[in-house]
């Protein structure tokens, strides 16, 4: 008995401490961001944490919505709800530790998704790259491309991550140029 006693506080635990983020953020979060957060606190894996987030949505206290083909989560009014009544759930240690994750991991996190660049295999010959600028979770700047060769479209991504800053007022004034 003692082994699966365990591992339902500890689902509890993590279903708890997943509200517990969400309640903090209080926005919308790609689950892929709440997974980096969620794995630094409670090292689990993703398909375990992807198994958690479903049943927090199936029970309705996370809600989920698409936007540009990625995938937004955010705490519900019952979710909180819930969360108030169970937070008691979370061992003090960890709740302390998600807060220093929290503001570390997610300031990061804040910073990274307003560079976005990712390329797509069409086929061994063909990629498409999107270059994205995102703010608050709207993206402001968008640019899709196709070039012929997985080095060239690694380079592009590459060159995006590292000097969006720049390349994106220069894109911006060639648009502008009468």
């Amino acid at each position: 008995m003692g082994s699966n006693s365990n591992t339902a506080t500890t689902l509890a635990e993590n279903k708890v401490l997943i509200l517990y983020i969400l309640n903090q953020i209080d926005n919308d979060i790609r689950q892929d961001d709440l997974f980096k957060i969620i794995t630094s606190i409670n090292n689990i894996n993703y398909f375990y944490f992807k198994q958690i987030v479903t049943d927090l949505i199936d029970s309705k206290l996370v809600g989920i919505h698409t936007k540009e083909e990625e995938q937004f989560i955010r705490i519900t009014s019952e979710g909180k709800n819930a969360y108030i009544l169970t937070k008691d759930v979370l061992p003090g240690i960890m709740k302390l530790k998600a807060d220093y994750i929290f503001e570390k991991e997610f300031a990061s996190i804040e910073e990274e998704s307003s560079v976005i660049a990712e390329f797509i295999p069409k086929n061994e010959n063909d990629y498409t790259i999107k270059c994205k600028i995102v703010e608050n979770n709207e993206t402001i700047f968008e640019v899709k491309t196709f070039v012929g060769s997985r080095e060239r479209a690694k380079r592009i991504v590459d060159n995006w991550n590292k000097n969006a800053k720049s390349i994106y007022p220069e894109i911006l004034n060639l648009l502008l140029k009468a």
